[in-house]
């Protein structure tokens, strides 16, 4: 996957915390905020926080999908909680829309627990003009 759409699905993403009422504290590719730390073993793409609450974002790839540690990372990030007060740090995970069934099928097979605190987010191509 190219940079170009790297960036689009950090966009997407970005966009996705603020219309839960998200404020980006960090991101990939972004020019004023800093890059977010690893989380345990795993990158991720964007850290973000309402109130007392934080919330996680990663863009899986096809590769990524295919790839059979994408059950543990899912696993690992979907259990988080905040260090001190044990809230559940909530999950968005961003895919391409044609693979979302796919993604959805492999965040069936995690546990309840983790699922509750996975969101899907489906996301376009963008459009060449």
């Amino acid at each position: 996957m190219n940079l170009l759409n790297r960036e689009n699905n950090v966009d997407a993403i970005v966009d996705s915390f603020w219309k839960h009422g998200y404020m980006t504290l960090s991101r990939k590719f972004g020019s004023y905020l800093p890059e977010p730390a690893k989380v345990g073993n795993y990158e991720v793409d964007a850290i973000g926080k309402y109130k007392n609450n934080y919330v996680i974002g990663i863009t899986l790839t096809e590769e990524e999908l295919n790839n059979l540690d994408i059950y543990r990372k899912l696993e690992f990030l979907g259990s988080r909680s905040v260090k001190y007060s044990n809230r559940k740090v909530k999950l968005f995970v961003a895919v391409p829309r044609e693979l979302a069934v796919k993604a959805r099928n492999i965040i069936a097979t995690l546990t309840e627990e983790t699922r509750k605190n996975i969101k899907l987010i489906p996301i376009e191509k963008p459009t060449v003009n």
